[in-house]
């Protein structure tokens, strides 16, 4: 469906994998045990997946112009490598997959500085519409946005960690 939008779209960036977001570990992230808490990891995550939204033209504009939202339906955190306070974290995203309504994204989280891989993030993201609170196909100007970056990170290969299975493993 084609939508003229209330808001300007940001210029697209398609590079494989994307490399457009930036963060630092937040004080209030610290645990006990003097690192990043699981919990913040799933939010540093969520602005990564945030910053690929906007990408495509679905950030806060989106929401806020009353045109749709998107919905995480699953996540899938690995913890590698513990992140201290004020750690700068580096994120990459590949888009694996993406259909009229979802994406699969691929995250992985460096400590930027050291180049370490701290944790990886496997997320699904569906579309909403804004107004039945419903899945909808993405918007238009969406949908070729991620055709463009799927174009160029279809051709990447599947991580090792994505799609793992949880479990304790045969003994």
């Amino acid at each position: 469906m084609l939508v003229t939008l209330p808001y300007q779209m940001p210029a697209l960036v398609t590079r494989a994998p994307l490399d457009i977001h930036r963060a630092a570990v937040l004080p209030e992230w610290v645990d006990w045990n003097g690192h990043m808490n699981v919990a913040f990891y799933v939010a540093a995550f969520d602005q990564a997946s945030g910053a690929f939204m906007r990408n495509m033209g679905l950030g806060r504009n989106y929401v806020d112009s009353k045109l749709g939202m998107t919905f995480v339906l699953e996540t899938h955190v690995t913890y590698d490598r513990e992140m201290k306070g004020g750690a700068p974290m580096r994120f990459t995203t590949q888009l694996l997959d993406c259909d009229a309504k979802r994406v699969h994204l691929f995250h992985e989280m460096h400590h930027e500085e050291e180049d370490y891989l701290a944790a990886t993030n496997e997320v699904i993201v569906m579309n909403i519409d804004y107004a039945s609170r419903r899945s909808a196909p993405w918007p238009m100007q969406a949908a070729e946005r991620l055709e463009a970056v799927w174009a160029e990170h279809r051709r990447l290969p599947r991580p090792a960690k994505a799609g793992r299975v949880m479990g304790l493993g045969k003994r």
